[in-house]
C-alpha cells in the first residue's frame, strides 16, 4: 500500500507526464509537460494549458536535476524510451509509474538506431524493435496529425496503397493531366483502367468506387507510390453532374478532399501533409548527406540485409519504377508485367488494333509497330537492373482493359446518327463495335489470358521473345551484365508451358546467330492457378524458376474475385468469419499451403529451383515471414514495399513474426 501524494499543496507542489525521448521524432531529447499545484488529471483534462517540461528548470531546479537523473537511470534500466507520471508535493519528488513509451513510426526507428550506437540494445534488438509497417510513416506522405483530427471521415474504402494525399476532385485522367501542372488534384473514378494513366502519373492520389486491393488503380498506384483509396462503395459517382455523394456530403468537381491509404479514410476539406525525406533523396531530389532521417534508416536497412536470408526483388514495369526499386534496396526485378508497358496513351491504340485484328497478318504488322517499343523497354530495365536478374512476365492482359469501351463506343455511334452525317465513321465504329462484341468475356479473369494467348496466338509470344532477346543482345554489345529471366504466365499444365518455352527457345537462337553471339537466360512459370501448384512436379520438369503469383493464386483458390470481393470481405471480417482481407495478407492455411505444395514438388523434379512470390502479398510482413518459413528464395513487390519486406525478411530470420 502507497500513501497518496498531493501535487495540489501550493506552488512547490505539481504534476507531469513525460518521455526520455522525443516520441513523434526519436529525438534523444527530454520530453514532457507539468502543471503547479495540480494533480495528475489536471495534465490531461484540458482545463488548464501544461508548461513544457523545460520550465521545470527554472520553478524548481533541484526537482528538475533530480527527476532527470532517475529518468535516465530508468531508461538505461529498462533500455527503451521510458513514458513516466510524476508528482511534486512541497518540493518532494514522487515517481508515480514508468512504462515503455509508444512512439511513431519514425521515431522507432531514430530510437532504436541511435540506442545501438548508446550501446544500450544490439543490431538485432533494435530490429527486433521496429514493426515493418512503421516503416510506411517513413516511406509515404502522412497527415499533419494536429490537422487531421479536426476533419471528420465522409467514406472508407480499402487502403490501396499508402500514404496521405489532398487535392481537388477531378472525374476525368484528361482533367487531371489538363490542371495538375498548377493545382492539386485527386482523380475520382468508378474504377481506372489503361486509359487513365496519364492521368494517374499526374495526380496526387486516386480514389475509385469499386475495385479491391489488386485491382488496376491499387497495382499502379503501389508501383508508383502514390496514395490509393480503392473499392470505396459508399462513394456514388454522378458522372454527369460531375460530383459525387458519400452519405450526406455532396463533393462537387473542384472541391478539396482528403484520402489516406494507409486507413482507406476519405475526409472533405484540405489536410496539410508531411512530406518523405527518404523518397526525396532517392528521387534525387535531396542529398542523402542532407537528411538525418535518411543516414539513420539506412543503417537500419543495412542491419536487415546482414540478417536475412530471404532475397527482396520489386515489381516494376518501367526504368524509372526500377530506378527507385534499386535505391530501396532491392535485388532484382521479380515481375516485370509486360502489358504495363502499353498503358500510354501513344500505345493503347496498336495494342487496341493487334488484339482486335481478325487475322495472322493484320496481327503480325501491328505487332511489328510494337516490336521496337517493347525493345526499348527491355532494354532501359535491363540496363536499370545491370547485375542482377529481371523478370519479364509476357503478356497477361484480361482482354477487356484493352478494348474499346463498349459503351463510349454506342455513345459515340449515336452522336453520329444524330448529326446525319460521317455515315463512313458510323459504319466503321460499327465495325470496332461488332469486334469488341465478338471478343466480350463474361469472365475475362478466367478467359483469353496468360499463356493462352500465346498459345492461340503464337506471334505474341514470338515478337516478346525477340524483343527480350535482341534487347539482351545489345546491351551485351554495350559491355552490359544482364540477366534476363522470362515468365510465362497463367500456366495450369505442363504442356502450356513446353509449347510457350519452345517458341522462346527457338527465337532466342535466332537472335543468338544473327547477332553472333550467345547469352544465358531461364525460362519459367507463374504458379498462380491451383491445378499448377498440384502438378508442380511435372511443371518443373520444364520450368527453371518458379514464381507464384499470389494475387491471382487466391482468387481462384477461395473463389473470390479480387475487384470486387471488397464488400464480403469487409462483412466477412466485422463477423469474424475472416481474420484478414486475404488479398493483403496470406491466407496460410489454404492458398499458404499450395505455395507450400508446389514449392516442395517442383523441387522433388528439380532440387535447385528458384522460387519466389511476386504477388502483392510480398511486401506484406505477415506474409514474407511464411514465405522465410517455407523455405522460399525471394519474394517481389512494390518498389516502396521494398524496405518494408527487407526488414520482414530479417525479423523473420531473427524468429519475429
Amino acid at each position: 500500500i502507497q500513501a497518496m501524494v498531493f501535487g495540489n499543496m501550493g506552488n512547490d507542489s505539481g504534476t507531469g507526464v513525460g518521455f526520455t525521448r522525443n516520441p513523434s521524432t526519436g529525438e534523444n531529447k527530454f520530453y514532457g509537460e507539468y502543471l503547479l499545484n495540480a494533480q495528475g488529471e489536471d495534465v490531461v483534462a484540458g482545463v488548464r494549458t501544461p508548461l513544457p517540461i523545460d520550465n521545470l528548470k527554472k520553478d524548481m531546479p533541484k526537482v528538475y536535476q533530480q527527476l532527470r537523473r532517475i529518468t535516465e537511470k530508468l531508461e538505461k534500466h529498462y533500455k527503451d524510451i521510458q513514458d513516466f507520471e510524476f508528482t511534486i508535493e512541497k518540493g518532494t519528488l514522487f515517481m508515480l509509474q514508468t512504462r515503455i513509451g509508444k512512439r511513431t513510426g519514425p521515431a522507432a526507428v531514430r530510437i532504436a538506431v541511435e540506442m545501438v550506437k548508446e550501446k544500450l540494445i544490439n543490431k538485432q534488438e533494435a530490429l527486433r524493435r521496429v514493426e515493418p509497417d512503421q516503416l510506411n510513416q517513413l516511406l509515404h506522405p502522412m497527415f499533419d496529425p494536429r490537422e487531421r483530427v479536426k476533419h471528420k471521415v465522409m467514406a472508407k474504402g480499402l487502403p490501396a496503397s499508402p500514404g496521405a494525399a489532398s487535392g481537388k476532385v477531378v472525374f476525368t485522367a484528361d482533367e487531371a493531366a489538363k490542371i495538375a501542372s498548377t493545382q492539386k488534384v485527386i482523380l475520382v473514378r468508378m474504377e481506372t483502367s489503361p486509359d487513365d494513366i496519364h492521368g494517374m502519373h499526374v495526380a496526387e492520389g486516386i480514389l475509385t468506387a469499386r475495385g479491391g486491393m489488386t485491382s488496376h488503380a491499387a497495382v499502379v498506384c503501389r508501383g508508383m507510390g502514390k496514395t490509393c483509396v480503392a473499392g470505396c462503395g459508399s462513394v456514388k459517382i454522378n458522372e454527369e453532374d460531375n460530383c459525387f455523394t458519400a452519405g450526406n456530403v455532396k463533393i462537387k468537381k473542384g472541391d478539396y478532399i482528403s484520402i489516406d491509404g494507409s486507413s482507406g479514410e476519405v475526409m472533405p476539406g484540405q489536410i496539410p501533409t508531411t512530406s518523405s525525406e527518404i523518397v526525396q533523396v532517392v528521387k534525387g531530389e535531396l542529398k542523402s548527406s542532407q537528411s538525418k532521417t535518411y543516414q539513420i534508416f539506412n543503417s537500419l536497412m543495412k542491419w536487415a540485409d546482414e540478417v536475412r536470408t530471404l532475397g527482396v526483388r520489386a515489381n516494376a514495369d518501367v526504368p524509372e519504377d526500377a530506378s527507385v526499386a534499386r535505391a530501396m534496396g532491392a535485388e532484382g526485378i521479380g515481375l516485370c508485367r509486360t502489358e504495363h508497358m502499353f498503358f500510354a496513351k501513344d500505345r493503347i491504340p496498336a495494342v487496341q488494333k493487334m488484339i482486335m485484328a481478325q487475322d495472322q497478318e493484320t496481327r503480325e504488322k501491328e505487332l511489328k509497330k510494337l516490336l521496337p517499343m517493347q525493345k526499348k523497354d527491355f532494354k532501359g530495365l535491363l540496363k536499370e537492373m545491370q547485375g542482377l536478374p529481371v523478370t519479364i512476365r509476357f503478356l497477361d492482359p484480361p482482354l477487356h482493359e484493352f478494348l474499346p469501351k463498349k459503351e463510349e463506343l454506342v455513345e459515340q455511334i449515336n452522336k453520329l446518327k444524330r448529326s446525319k452525317n460521317s455515315k463512313a465513321k458510323q459504319v466503321q465504329l460499327q465495325k470496332v463495335l461488332q469486334r469488341v462484341e465478338e471478343l466480350h468475356e463474361f469472365n475475362p479473369m478466367l478467359g483469353m489470358r496468360g499463356c493462352r494467348l500465346g498459345i492461340t496466338r503464337p506471334e505474341i509470344t514470338r515478337m516478346q521473345a525477340q524483343a527480350v532477346c535482341e534487347a539482351v543482345c545489345e546491351l551485351k554489345k554495350q559491355k552490359v551484365n544482364v540477366f534476363p529471366e522470362i515468365m510465362i504466365p497463367l500456366v495450369g499444365t505442363v504442356e502450356e508451358l513446353k509449347h510457350q518455352k519452345d517458341i522462346v527457345d527457338e527465337v532466342a537462337a535466332q537472335i543468338m546467330k544473327k547477332y553472333k553471339m550467345k547469352f544465358k537466360y531461364l525460362v519459367g512459370t507463374m504458379i498462380e492457378l491451383p491445378r499448377a501448384a498440384l502438378t508442380a512436379n511435372e511443371i518443373a520438369a520444364e520450368a527453371e524458376f518458379f514464381s507464384f503469383g499470389t494475387n491471382d493464386l487466391t482468387q481462384t483458390t477461395l473463389g473470390l474475385s479480387r475487384d470486387d470481393a471488397g464488400t464480403i470481405i469487409e462483412d466477412y471480417i466485422s463477423k469474424g468469419i475472416m481474420a484478414e482481407d486475404p488479398f493483403q495478407t496470406l491466407d496460410q492455411t489454404g492458398v499458404g499451403q499450395l505455395v507450400e505444395i508446389g514449392t516442395k514438388k517442383g523441387r522433388s523434379t528439380r532440387p535447385r529451383l528458384k522460387v519466389g512470390i511476386c504477388g502483392e502479398h510480398g511486401g506484406d510482413p505477415a506474409s514474407v515471414s511464411f514465405c522465410h518459413k517455407i523455405g522460399l528464395n525471394y519474394v517481389s513487390c512494390s518498389p516502396y514495399r521494398v524496405p518494408i519486406a527487407r526488414l520482414a525478411a530479417a525479423r523473420a530470420a531473427l524468429g519475429e513474426v
